[in-house]
């Protein structure tokens, strides 16, 4: 049997598929698993925020096209780059237990956020990020970063800005922690929705190879980004809004918190809710359309109307 994997070029991209065909190797050792790399659009178009040229389904496109024409069986993907809605005949078959998803902030010059300047120059390109920084740091200029992981840093260590933020799960991955100033805890910063998963996508009719994935599938993992996934998709959300989910299980129960902003970190909406495993996905709906009665519904929509 052989699986073949898509995936991206980055570091990054190619660490996390070396990484499921490996944990596929242990549970199979004479399955043959082979990589085949795919330029997305996303991987192309690198001067211009995502937000603005489409959001996340820019890294998995070209790659959900290629296992649409069984170029590939597989893909894995960060989960928060995935779309919540598939392609017909494809969906999610396996989500790995999720690394730490906080956010971190690298600096040459400055330990933490709070150390900065006024006027000091911070790069992300996130919305969600950028909003959760104005709320707190309106004095602070914030500018796109894109690229990879390691052309962002160089950006930073060039001195083309005095602090940046990525995701630790990909620092982590890449061995990178050492670079790190200072990790953001959920309560200063809400993460992505279902930032530090790992999600394996497959053609839903291929049997024998969803039988294979299924054993890389962490429960609890599951349990979280369906209720995260099912907050984002109430809310229609992609990289056009500043918006954050972040899931626990604690003492049994499910917590979900959500956070919505306009694109100043103005006005903002955040809560929680608390339920049971099993309603992981109508707690993630429920919290999102709390936070749209509150509120956030118009506010999206003048995002989306453009007239902010």
């Amino acid at each position: 049997m052989r699986i073949r994997i898509g995936t991206r070029k980055s570091k990054l991209a190619l660490w996390q598929a070396n990484y499921i065909a490996d944990q596929l190797k242990k549970h199979f050792p004479d399955l043959e698993v082979e990589l085949v790399k795919i330029v997305t659009k996303g991987d192309k178009i690198l001067d211009v925020p995502l937000a603005k040229v489409g959001g996340k389904g820019l890294f998995v496109k070209e790659i959900e096209e290629a296992m649409l024409r069984n170029e590939i069986d597989i893909a894995v993907h960060s989960l928060k780059d995935v779309p919540t809605y598939f392609p017909e005949g494809l969906g999610l078959v396996a989500i790995t237990e999720r690394e730490d998803p906080r956010d971190a902030f690298l600096s040459v010059k400055y330990n933490s956020i709070e150390d900065m300047p006024e006027g000091a120059v911070l790069g992300t390109s996130s919305l969600r990020r950028k909003a959760q920084i104005m709320m707190k740091r309106k004095d602070i200029r914030i500018e796109d970063l894109r690229g990879n992981v390691d052309t962002r840093i160089r950006k930073l260590e060039e001195g083309q800005y005095d602090g940046i933020i990525l995701a630790y799960a990909g620092l982590k991955r890449l061995g990178l922690e050492g670079k790190v100033r200072q990790i953001l805890q959920p309560d200063y910063m809400i993460p992505a929705v279902a930032q530090g998963f790992l999600g394996i996508e497959a053609r839903l009719d291929d049997e024998k190879t969803r039988e294979i994935v299924s054993v890389l599938n962490h429960r609890e993992s599951e349990i979280r980004a369906k209720a995260e996934r099912a907050f984002l998709k109430t809310l229609e959300g992609g990289c056009q809004v500043p918006l954050a989910g972040y899931s626990e299980i604690v003492n049994g129960k499910l917590k979900i918190t959500g956070f919505v902003s306009d694109l100043t970190g103005d006005r903002v909406f955040r809560d929680s809710m608390e339920g049971s495993l099993e309603d992981a996905e109508s707690l993630g709906v429920k919290l999102a359309e709390k936070l749209l009665s509150d509120g956030a519904k118009e506010v999206l929509e003048e995002i989306y109307s453009g007239s902010e």
